[in-house]
């Protein structure tokens, strides 16, 4: 609910999709991590875009100049649409959670 000092309370139902999302980011903020929102259209540099992937930013460069992730020249400056990023990020998560998983089954196996 919702309250502001000269009105009623205000009652809100939100999707289960942006409730669970609503309760991440307030879990991020609780655990005293940054949190900012970014437009998907918005363009980054390369320094937040490594910032965000927890990587350094020559290594963020190694993956651009890999193909790993598009981006676009301005002047002499590399620029990655947030959208770009994050769906890099999710596919990244995606491989890094299976392969522990995958280390987990063989794991059990050989006990």
């Amino acid at each position: 609910m919702l309250q502001d000092e000269h009105k009623k309370p205000t009652e809100i139902t939100l999707p289960p999709s942006l409730s669970c999302l609503l309760m991440q980011l307030l879990g991020q903020i609780a655990r005293g991590d940054a949190v900012s929102l970014v437009p998907g259209h918005e363009m980054l540099t390369t320094q937040p875009a490594a910032d965000n992937l927890n990587v350094s930013r020559p290594f963020l460069i190694s993956l651009l100049e890999r193909g790993d992730m598009n981006y676009r020249m301005v002047g002499r400056h590399r620029r990655i649409r947030a959208e770009d990023l994050l769906a890099y990020k999710r596919v990244r998560d995606k491989k890094r959670n299976k392969a522990l998983s995958d280390l987990a089954e063989l794991d059990a196996e050989n006990m």
